[in-house]
């Protein structure tokens, strides 16, 4: 049993960059495949996120929790990302 606080914090670090970087390239793919997708329509999938975010009353643990805000992370940068193209 470890009790340092980085061997217990690296695995969820390593599912959050996990998650941000895979969410990341299907909004891309998508982008690319989907000639219809909208930043609205991202932006109503975000606010589904956020709406998930919100409701953990059963408690998703530390893991959910790093799936949950790199899913939302990567909404947000990509989001930002084609804002800022479009200027």
């Amino acid at each position: 049993y470890s009790t340092n606080m980085n061997e217990s914090i690296e695995p969820i670090s390593v599912e959050y960059n996990t998650v941000f970087n895979e969410e990341l390239r299907g909004l891309e793919r998508r982008r690319i495949h989907d000639k219809n997708l909208t930043i609205d329509e991202l932006e109503g999938m975000l606010d589904s996120l956020y709406i998930i975010d919100g409701n953990d009353q059963n408690g998703r643990g530390a893991f959910g929790d790093a799936v949950v805000s790199a899913q939302i992370a990567a909404y947000e940068y990509f989001i930002t990302k084609w804002h800022n193209e479009k200027k």
